[in-house]
């Protein structure tokens, strides 16, 4: 009779431990934090599908451009007057305001600048018709002939096997029908649907 007694509370001693240590661990699993997705665009707030997800990279002519990020805001937002402010951007009588986060890197055997040297656009974000779709991209005042800023881009410079992570803020007002980048460099001209436009 004893021994009975004691096989059953020994079999109750282990099936309580086991239910203990099941809900321990289903604890355990609960509690651990999953990371939240990156957001990495708010595209679809104006009805976009994208192609392809973000981040993008384009090369032409030994310049990489890679999209991180992009967000486009009304130009009266908090967020468009906020980002404004911080950098001294001029929002008036545009539509949206965009900012973008970039990484730039020059895969070439040349310098590769954008200055008073070299003028010339070298990536360009179009949204809508050829003739007036394309993004206009303007300098943060607060950080004027500031080179390579890693906070808000105004001129650049690297040189070969150089890259540069940065923002860059553009204006734009019109249609968004489709989201597109190009990069133009040294002879190539290279583009990349990330939202192709209906057919």
């Amino acid at each position: 009779m004893k021994k009975i007694m004691m096989k059953t509370m020994l079999a109750t001693v282990l099936l309580a431990g086991s239910i203990s240590g099941q809900a321990g661990s289903a604890h355990a699993t609960a509690a651990k934090p999953t990371a939240a997705p990156i957001m990495r665009d708010n595209l679809s707030k104006f009805g976009l599908v994208k192609d392809v997800e973000l981040p993008v990279t384009v090369t032409a002519g030994g310049l990489s451009y890679t999209l991180e990020k992009i967000m486009i805001f009304d130009a009266k937002s908090k967020d468009a007057q906020a980002l404004a402010k911080q950098y001294g951007y001029d929002l008036d009588g545009d539509q949206y305001f965009i900012w973008t986060k970039i990484t730039v890197e020059n895969k070439g055997t040349t310098i590769i600048q954008r200055n008073f040297k070299d003028l010339k656009y070298k990536w360009r974000l179009n949204f809508g018709d050829l003739s007036k779709g394309e993004a206009f991209n303007i300098m943060p005042s607060k950080l004027v002939y500031t080179e390579n800023s890693k906070s808000a881009l105004w001129t650049w410079v690297l040189k070969p096997g150089e890259k540069l992570s940065t923002y860059q803020g553009y204006l734009y007002s019109g249609d968004i029908n489709y989201f597109k980048l190009s990069v133009d460099y040294n002879g190539q001209f290279v583009s990349k649907y990330i939202v192709e436009p209906e057919a």
